[in-house]
């Protein structure tokens, strides 16, 4: 009984420690009258949402992902980009060594893809449209994130987020090298 009562004081010790740091290193908003979607795979329409959002952008779609391998999400992110959307994609740096290589289907079909190698893991699922929706959660962009995975997607209209998550978008661009094709 002593050990789970002192265990607890530890815990919960700590949580207090930790506290202020968790207040200086993030933001707060209060997002009232904000739409917002939530989706869960497998089989929960993530992908069908995600396209529905590239295919409704009226100026700039940025990602950044992980891993990305949807061959819905590719084509959506293709056809905005005829259409004159700008469209920027960063990738984790393990990307570019997978049997599909997104940067590089990316890069032949004119859209810049960067390669985000100063991480161990660029684990970042997230799509900036239009400067007023985010789209992340633990979805990665992949087949099997809709249809084997237990996953989660959030889509957010507001301003105020999206303007954190441009600015994160700009600070890993900055660290990122474009990919380049040898043809």
């Amino acid at each position: 009984m002593k050990s789970r009562v002192t265990r607890a004081i530890t815990i919960i010790t700590s949580l207090l420690i930790l506290t202020p740091c968790w207040n200086c290193c993030g933001k707060e908003l209060i997002l009232n009258n904000t739409p917002v979607q939530v989706y869960f795979s497998p089989e929960g329409g993530c992908t069908k949402a995600i396209v529905n959002e590239i295919d409704s952008a009226k100026s700039e779609v940025l990602v950044q992902a992980y891993s990305f391998t949807s061959r819905a999400i590719a084509k959506a992110l293709l056809a905005a980009h005829k259409r004159g959307i700008d469209v920027e994609v960063i990738l984790d740096g393990t990307q570019v060594a997978e049997k599909y290589n997104p940067a590089k289907f990316l890069t032949h079909s004119g859209i810049p893809a960067f390669v985000d190698g100063q991480h161990t893991i660029a684990h970042n699922k997230i799509m900036i449209i239009d400067r007023n929706t985010v789209i992340t959660g633990s979805f990665n962009f992949t087949n099997a994130a809709e249809h084997k995975n237990a996953e989660n997607l959030i889509i957010i209209k507001s301003r105020e987020l999206a303007e954190l998550y441009l600015e994160n978008w700009k600070n890993h661009r900055k660290h990122s090298e474009q990919y380049r094709t040898l043809n």
